[in-house]
């Protein structure tokens, strides 16, 4: 099974909807195959390898592993989809990037950084599409709530932790006129 098991993987990572973890992958297989964590993630590895070169990758993220296209083809493989993928105002965005750099934040904390009322559908879209969740309530009257990310975010943008987001001060030296912010919805 070992020499057959990059591939085993990437027949189970394609046919998944969701990044799969190791313990997860790891119940795919019997006891009687005697497929470890160990063997999985050097398998991976070599799955990772064989991928070089191709139309897609192996990711990983917060959740798990999953078999994407890589960026580069993206305009031919969105032609699947009928309807365009979302455009992403800049209050969202800049509602996002608070919660994700200063969590927990509440609402009114977010509203005093960007000195303009926070629109709740903004907060809602966010919550139905699960970037973030409510952590726990502020010690202050009104207890309100503290905002925070989850796996779906970090998974959507292709992170294994909050870690890999750049800092702001990274952020502040990018020419922001020169880059093209295209986010893809993997719906």
């Amino acid at each position: 099974m070992s020499s057959g098991l990059p591939w085993v993987l990437e027949a189970i990572l394609l046919t998944a909807d969701k990044p799969l973890s190791l313990e997860q992958l790891e119940g795919f297989f019997t006891p009687e195959e005697r497929v470890s964590r160990t063997s999985i993630r050097q398998a991976l590895g070599v799955l990772a390898t064989q991928c070089a070169g191709r139309s897609f990758e192996l990711q990983e993220t917060a959740s798990g592993f999953r078999l994407q296209t890589r960026v580069a083809f993206s305009p031919w493989v969105l032609k699947h989809h009928e309807e365009k993928p979302p455009k992403y105002s800049r209050a969202f965005l800049e509602t996002l990037a608070l919660i994700a750099w200063r969590q927990p934040i509440t609402r009114a904390e977010i509203e005093e950084i960007r000195g303009v009322a926070t629109n709740p559908n903004m907060i809602k879209t966010l919550l139905e599409r699960e970037w973030i969740r409510v952590i726990g309530h502020k010690e202050v009257p009104g207890r309100p709530e503290m905002l925070g990310t989850t796996r779906q975010f970090l998974d959507y943008f292709n992170l294994q932790s909050m870690d890999e987001l750049p800092s702001l001060a990274e952020i502040k030296t990018l020419d922001l006129k020169s880059m093209q912010l295209d986010l893809l919805a993997e719906e």
